[in-house]
């Protein structure tokens, strides 16, 4: 005999409710276990709700628009009564909770709106629309909206079908206020103008990735924030490098890939001791340091859509065999799309490496509202002078940058010493 089954919202880590951009599911529809339902997106990431069960949809219980939190039913289903089979017999008060239990929640990064056109149009109504002189956006945004005196008819959503996001409602404030500041205020930074480059040739327009077109507006707002400085340092390796590639054989055994930015990640934690200003983040008053207790470190991973800092935890915890796992754990999590929220909050430092892809120094932005990041380059050999001779040596060119509000430049030059000091010998970790 079948049974119905309702499937909850999984766990969402630290995130309290987020909303519903996409149900993939009707009534009707047969699912298998593991099927995407709904898809949710955060400030953060987007992710799909796999279906706990497998089986006949009955009943979708959300819609587009909604917000859902942790345990909020999604779906009933019809069991199949294969799976019933396979299931034993648990008390009912289990089952009840079974399908909240904890479906794996893939979260790839989450999309960003593109920058809206200078002159804001009305917003095309979606195809499904049942009211079509009704802007399409979730009841959180329209509340938003009207706290902000802001016409939805005037705004053009950037989200699936057309849909209007808070951070198009934001776009719209500022496209308004650019050009009329408030008294007192500093003028608003005049926009680019637009161009009609079909003038000059044949042309081809190419959206953003989700990740690029997300990761723009906080880019922007970390370069326009934090007044940034960017210290540059040569490391001798040599001797880590000898060391490195000693341990070749024993990697192999473990199935793991060392790299030098395993080696990077073991160091950093004692020069954040020695610097615990470089841990730490301006309170939102700017005249309040909140120094972390913790060591958690963003790193920066290229994927096929763009960049994401996924955050490593606990690093001062760790050695280097365990960091160089979970480095590539993390890494091929972010290029298949499968981050979750919890991957990408609470970091307090941040390292973006170039070094597989080559160049030489440069100027990494400060992922705000952590106050430096540490930028590696290709290492590469070359003379050294000794007090006697050249020699050659394997030389990392590293790039600090720091929020100079926090940071001094006689600190951050400090920092990039320190650290090249841990790198060039090792043996100085165990002190």
């Amino acid at each position: 005999m079948s049974q119905i089954k309702e499937i909850s919202v999984p766990p969402l880590g630290d995130v309290d409710a987020v909303d519903v951009i996409e149900v993939l599911v009707q009534p009707g529809d047969t699912v298998a276990k593991d099927d995407p339902l709904i898809t949710l997106e955060s400030d953060k990431a987007t992710m799909e709700v796999p279906s706990s069960e497998a089986g006949v949809v009955k009943e979708v219980l959300v819609k587009v628009g909604d917000k859902v939190k942790e345990g909020d039913p999604i779906v009933r289903l019809e069991a199949s009564e294969a799976e019933e089979a396979e299931a034993a017999p648990p008390a009912k008060e289990e089952e009840a909770k079974a399908p909240a239990a904890a479906p794996e929640v893939q979260a790839p990064v989450s999309e960003a709106a593109p920058l809206p056109a200078p002159e804001p149009e009305p917003a095309p109504p979606p195809a499904a629309a049942p009211a079509a002189e009704l802007p399409y956006a979730s009841p959180s945004v329209r509340r938003f909206a009207r706290s902000l005196g802001v016409d939805l008819s005037q705004v053009r959503g950037s989200g699936p079908k057309g849909r209007i996001l808070r951070e198009d409602v934001e776009r719209y404030v500022k496209s308004r206020l650019q050009g009329a500041p408030a008294a007192g205020a500093a003028p608003g930074i005049p926009p680019v103008p637009e161009v009609d480059f079909t003038k000059f040739g044949p042309v081809e327009r190419q959206p953003l990735s989700r990740i690029k077109r997300r990761s723009g507006p906080h880019l922007q707002r970390a370069w326009l924030n934090a007044p940034k400085v960017t210290q540059h340092h040569d490391v001798d390796i040599t001797e880590l490098e000898n060391f490195r590639q000693s341990l070749k054989p024993e990697a192999e055994k473990r199935g793991i890939k060392l790299t030098p930015l395993a080696f990077v990640l073991r160091a950093l934690p004692v020069v954040l001791k020695e610097f615990p200003q470089f841990n730490a983040s301006l309170a939102p008053d700017g005249e309040t340091l909140i120094l972390k207790r913790y060591c958690h470190i963003g790193v920066a991973v290229a994927t096929p859509d763009g960049l994401v800092v996924p955050v490593i935890r606990d690093v001062d915890r760790k050695g280097v065999w365990e960091l160089a796992g979970e480095l590539a754990d993390v890494s091929a999590r972010a290029r298949a799309g499968k981050l979750g929220p919890n991957d990408l909050q609470g970091g307090c430092f941040s390292v973006s490496s170039l070094g597989g892809i080559g160049g030489g120094h440069f100027t990494p932005i400060v992922n705000v509202p952590e106050v430096a990041i540490l930028g590696l380059s290709r290492a590469r050999m070359q003379p050294v002078w000794n007090g006697g001779e050249f020699e050659p040596r394997v030389m990392l060119p590293i790039s600090l940058s720091y929020d100079h509000r926090v940071i001094d430049g006689a600190e951050g030059a400090q920092f990039v010493v320190r650290f090249g000091q841990l790198l060039c010998d090792l043996r100085q970790l165990v002190l």
